[in-house]
């Protein structure tokens, strides 16, 4: 009788000390705004972060997403109902959370929260996000080379400085060595809206535009390049499954380094309140292979711009260089500050179209 007293205390013992553990687990979301099961594109990247995140963490935290929820309502219904089911640190994975997350953070101090590309801080509160706009750099010198229309298609997201500057940069490395390149931009206001993204690339190349850009999340356009016979790149992700003939390259987001950096730092207890922008320099942007499509000589120009991107040797907006309407910007040899790359809100000479307000 005692022996099996014994036992059933040890039981008891052990299944008290497996949820005591399992409640000392940190428990930490994310959240998406699309599918994370989507094999490309922004979402994917995330979770593809988050994963790597995981297998480096193990059992020694609960990384749990969730997808497909909205920006605006929905999100911050969602960070609330997070917060108040004990998760201790909540990654909001797009820009539209911006201000869902900051009234969980003070709704919630004890909460950590990490806003992808946004630009709001407090003290339990950081952003983070990727210069994309330096890989618009080797794409425009590619798409200005390879386009024979001399029209270039660019399907944009929302009209946020995030996008401009992608917008820009890219005009700006295509007409480096196509003075002839136009741009016509078609806006979405949307990140993941498949049917519109198709429509748009097929409105683009019926308009006379031979290369495809975008800064949205699915990979329509590339199949619609593929389809159409036009060159393409792939955005957030390498969409070459999608178009092998069609896409030139791609930039794609490597979250995963600082996904492991942040909640280690958590874990240690020396997490705090940052701003980070990482881009070509410490890897968090990469870049897929070139097409054999392009001649070498493209490929090397472009290869050269990405190294000196990555070795500070050459910023994307140096001037001169002036805004739309003709007005100074940047006078020669100038190099803009990350204040002007944050707020930009116009487009340099050059650049047909208005950016909606």
């Amino acid at each position: 009788m005692r022996s099996t007293i014994k036992i059933f205390a040890a039981m008891v013992l052990a299944l008290t000390a497996q949820m005591v553990s399992a409640q000392e687990v940190p428990k930490i979301g994310f959240i998406y705004i699309s599918p994370a099961d989507d094999p490309i594109g922004w979402t994917y990247e995330h979770d593809r972060g988050r994963q790597q995140a995981q297998e480096y963490f193990g059992n020694a935290v609960q990384l749990d997403y969730f997808e497909n929820i909205t920006e605006g309502e929905e999100g911050l219904a969602k960070m609330r109902e997070l917060a108040a089911d004990g998760y201790d640190m909540i990654f909001t994975t797009s820009f539209g959370y911006m201000q869902g997350s900051i009234s969980v953070a003070f709704e919630n101090p004890e909460v950590k929260i990490e806003h992808a590309t946004g630009y709001v801080r407090a003290a339990n509160l950081s952003t983070y996000s990727i210069r994309f706009y330096e890989g618009r750099v080797s794409q425009g010198i590619i798409a200005g080379q390879m386009t024979k229309s001399n029209k270039i298609g660019y399907i944009a997201s929302f009209p946020i400085p995030e996008v401009i500057r992608g917008i820009n940069a890219a005009f700006l490395a295509a007409r480096s060595v196509n003075p002839d390149v136009e741009f016509e931009i078609l806006w979405m206001y949307s990140w993941y809206n498949p049917e519109a993204e198709e429509a748009a690339a097929r409105e683009l190349i019926a308009n006379g535009a031979d290369v495809l850009m975008q800064h949205t999340d699915t990979a329509e356009a590339m199949k619609v390049a593929e389809e159409m016979g036009v060159f393409a790149f792939g955005q957030a992700s390498d969409m070459r499954a999608y178009g092998p003939d069609a896409q030139l390259s791609a930039s794609v987001n490597n979250w995963g380094p600082y996904y492991i950096e942040r909640i280690q730092a958590f874990l240690d207890g020396t997490w705090e309140s940052k701003d980070t922008w990482g881009g070509l320099f410490d890897n968090m942007l990469e870049i897929a292979p070139f097409s054999d499509k392009i001649p070498a000589r493209v490929q090397a120009q472009a290869q050269d711009a990405i190294e000196r991107i990555r070795t500070g040797r050459l910023h994307p907006f140096t001037g001169p260089i002036r805004r739309q309407d003709g007005s100074g910007w940047l006078a020669a040899g100038e190099v803009a500050s990350d204040t002007d790359l944050l707020t930009m809100g116009f487009f340099v000479e050059g650049i047909n179209g208005e950016i909606p307000r």
